[in-house]
């Protein structure tokens, strides 16, 4: 009996300790499965909802879905306030934010990407653009901007950029100022590329001076030292001057494209120089008659001369584009319309060897071509008493005419006339010519004393043609 008392009470132990055991399991397994339903419920909801300190475009998502943070999205105000720096420049209209639904993905992606396992206070920022375009911001805005910051740099002091220039024969670099203009297109690039934020707050930027060290004022320099250097040959006629940069060009400037501007004053005076020299018009030739006699004739209708001003705009140009020779183009005379003749001879004073001589004392001419003598003949000249002599001095053939009608009044009265003649090569402006005179009887070599015609050159009918045919247009005609 009592053998048996004692295993039935060691018994009771065993089943209290598997009794507490299950217990413990049970609970254990409680403990387990709520945990897993507690951090299943994390996990959804972190999956589902935005971290305490989460802004996007600057707007609070704490705690919100992708839905509501969308709709958060689309009603908020966008306050539109532009600063430079810590300055306010502009305060814009308030708009609507133009999110929509096709915008929703884009803010699932951000949703995913500050997703953490366990609730997180890290604070992030993050920025989308709206799939629409918000016109005001990006055009109205953005054109406000603009006008404003161009507004105000016309109140503030502009920066001066190092400069090189050539003064009195010397390269002088001036040095850089600073200024406090902004910079308006890269404050303009700023803004397009800024956050779709209620506030834009671009990064200050000022117009920067170019310095004097920097490389586009060593190319500056460089520009000069090699203008210095140049020589342009320019051509007159058969004579060729080397006109050097370092003697004509005491002050230059460069722009930032690196042109070279050139103050041509010493130019213009070197051409008027050459001018003076070399040129024939308003001058006297010192032509050699057909008796081998040298006289003094001087240029009326004949003669050349150059433009000063074209051709200094000429040299000037020349040498900035770095020419290395030139051969003068604008040439001026007493021509129709204001244009020079014999610029291109120079032999026989400038005159050549293809002209009409006509001598007053002699009464007769002589017809030359190519230096040969082809026809001469007495003449009658202008009426010597009365003071309408042929005017002396080198003319030039204007035009010819076969037959042609000759109008004017007689000498000393009102009376007009009109002739007709063969043969008309005028030769002054005032009309007087070469042509034939039937009328005339009166042929001897002192009938222009008392006799002379109104101051054209009268030439025999029977010879006239053969003078005629020897003229030629803008040929010279040397009175004396």
């Amino acid at each position: 009996m009592e053998s048996s008392l004692n295993t039935e009470e060691s018994n009771i132990p065993r089943r209290q300790s598997s009794q507490r055991f299950s217990n413990w399991k049970v609970i254990t397994t409680s403990i387990i499965i709520i945990i897993a339903v507690i951090l299943g419920a994390i996990s959804y909801y972190q999956a589902t909802h935005f971290n305490a300190q989460i802004k996007i475009n600057g707007i609070k998502v704490k705690g919100l879905t992708a839905d509501q943070a969308l709709k958060k999205l689309k009603t908020t105000d966008l306050k539109n306030i532009v600063y430079v720096g810590d300055q306010q420049i502009l305060d814009g209209k308030d708009t609507k934010m133009v999110f929509s639904d096709k915008d929703l993905p884009a803010v699932k992606k951000l949703l995913s990407n500050q997703r953490t396992f366990f609730p997180s206070s890290k604070a992030k920022n993050f920025s989308i653009q709206p799939d629409q375009t918000d016109q005001y911001r990006s055009h109205t805005l953005k054109n406000q901007v603009e006008e404003k910051l161009v507004s105000l740099n016309k109140k503030l002091k502009v920066p001066k950029d190092a400069a090189v220039t050539l003064e009195q024969g010397k390269i002088v670099v001036s040095k850089s100022i600073s200024g406090e203009q902004y910079d308006v297109a890269n404050l303009l690039k700023d803004y397009e590329n800024h956050k779709y934020t209620s506030e834009i707050r671009l990064n200050s930027a000022f117009i920067q001076p170019i310095m004097e060290d920097s490389e586009i004022v060593k190319n500056e320099e460089k520009k000069l030292q090699e203008l210095l250097q140049q020589t342009v040959d320019y051509k007159v006629q058969d004579k060729v001057y080397s006109l050097n940069a370092s003697e004509l060009i005491k002050n230059a400037s460069v722009s930032k494209d690196m042109k070279v501007t050139i103050d041509a004053g010493d130019i213009k005076n070197k051409i008027a120089e050459i001018n003076h020299t070399q040129s024939t018009l308003n001058k006297n030739f010192n032509f050699k008659t057909h008796s081998g006699s040298v006289v003094p004739v001087k240029g009326q209708g004949y003669g050349w001369a150059l433009d000063v001003e074209k051709e200094t705009a000429q040299i000037q140009a020349a040498f900035e584009n770095r020419e290395k020779s030139i051969a003068a183009s604008n040439i001026i005379g007493h021509g129709w319309k204001n244009e020079g003749y014999g610029y291109e001879t120079t032999v026989n004073s400038g005159i050549g060897d293809t002209y009409a001589e006509v001598s007053i004392a002699e009464q007769r001419i002589w017809i030359y071509k190519k230096g040969k003598l082809v026809v001469t003949t007495n003449v009658v000249t202008g009426k010597h008493n009365t003071g309408n002599d042929t005017s002396k001095g080198v003319w030039y053939v204007l035009y010819k005419r076969s037959p042609s009608t000759l109008t004017g009044r007689e000498l000393g009265g009102d009376e007009s006339y009109s002739v007709k003649v063969n043969y008309w090569a005028p030769f002054t402006n005032d009309g007087q010519g070469f042509h034939d005179a039937s009328w005339r009887s009166n042929w001897s070599s002192s009938a222009y004393l008392n006799a002379g015609s109104h101051g054209c050159v009268n030439t025999p009918p029977n010879v006239m043609k053969i003078v005629y045919e020897n003229l030629s247009t803008y040929e010279p005609v040397v009175i004396y």
